[in-house]
């Protein structure tokens, strides 16, 4: 079993990356709250282990060059962030397929259009649909496939 402190930054980052492309092209601030959940201040104003292991994790994110910011609002948001290009084409280039066997939900009726299809067989999907299990091993490896997207993403470089 992971470390919880790991398995937060996985969930912090798969919901922060997928905000940002939810929102792509355009800058957005990015709250720790709506990423860690609420948080109050003890009473010298200092911010809870939680919140400020979130608010590493965006800062993280943004020194590996996965998003970009403006400025911080405080220790409570990044101000004007957006996805780099490079985390832009890593999350939505196609995932293998056995990747999402394993990690998507299996898609119900009949055969969906093309484009859908697509859409359904990317980065971002695993993240999204990982996210919506709740499950922390799939919240895991769907972040870890993302960041290291096999060969396919290194070439691009």
């Amino acid at each position: 079993m992971a470390d919880i402190h790991v398995e937060e930054f996985y969930k912090d980052a798969a919901i922060a990356l997928v905000q940002l492309y939810s929102a792509f092209p355009r800058r957005i601030n990015l709250f720790v709250e709506d990423i860690a959940g609420p948080d109050e201040t003890d009473e010298f104003g200092l911010h809870s282990n939680r919140h400020m292991a979130c608010f590493g994790a965006l800062l993280w994110l943004a020194e590996e060059g996965l998003l970009r910011y403006v400025d911080t609002i405080r220790q409570e948001a990044l101000d004007q962030a957006v996805l780099t290009r490079d985390a832009f084409i890593r999350l939505s280039a196609p995932a293998p397929s056995s990747l999402l066997r394993e990690l998507s939900e299996p898609l119900p009726g009949p055969a969906l259009p093309q484009s859908v299809q697509k859409d359904l067989a990317t980065y971002v999907h695993l993240l999204r649909s990982a996210l919506k299990s709740g499950s922390s091993s799939r919240i895991t490896q769907a972040v870890q496939s993302a960041f290291f997207a096999d060969d396919h993403y290194q070439n691009l470089h």
